[in-house]
């Protein structure tokens, strides 16, 4: 594997999950909280007391949503690769 592949799907990764913190991922079982992220809840605003700092973030869910992200990232680089490779 590559370096620059590597750091490529990396930063890919880490950049898709941090857009998708924008996107609402609610949980039914849990009020009370907004929840930001996607596949994995990572980043929560508390609504019900906002008083102290609404915001949390779930280390475990960050991580494996740019784990998860960079995987996909790689997949579409060396597909992409491999395209240009054979024409």
């Amino acid at each position: 594997m590559n370096i620059k592949f590597a750091v490529f799907s990396i930063i890919g990764g880490l950049v898709i999950t941090l857009l998708t913190g924008l996107v609402t991922n609610m949980p039914v079982k849990l009020l009370g909280a907004a929840h930001y992220g996607y596949p994995f809840a990572w980043l929560m605003r508390l609504v019900i007391a906002p008083e102290h700092f609404p915001w949390r973030v779930n280390i475990l869910n960050l991580i494996m949503d740019i784990i998860i992200w960079s995987v996909i990232v790689s997949i579409v680089i060396f597909g992409v690769t491999s395209v240009r490779k054979s024409r």
